[in-house]
């Protein structure tokens, strides 16, 4: 299933202001874990990508 730009950033700010695991935020949001792993290294890539860049 895919799920919208902003669904997947407010999943992942959630997770990151709660401080809750994959699971944790997985079971929250009702989606695979395997789904937020992935987000989250998409996530990830970019900011390092855009940092790398900006250099």
């Amino acid at each position: 299933m895919s799920y919208t730009i902003d669904f997947r950033r407010k999943v992942i700010s959630v997770r990151k202001a709660e401080g809750l695991t994959i699971r944790e935020t997985a079971k929250q949001f009702r989606i695979g874990k395997a789904c937020l792993n992935d987000q989250s290294q998409k996530i990830q890539r970019h900011v390092r990508g855009s940092s790398i860049k900006m250099l």
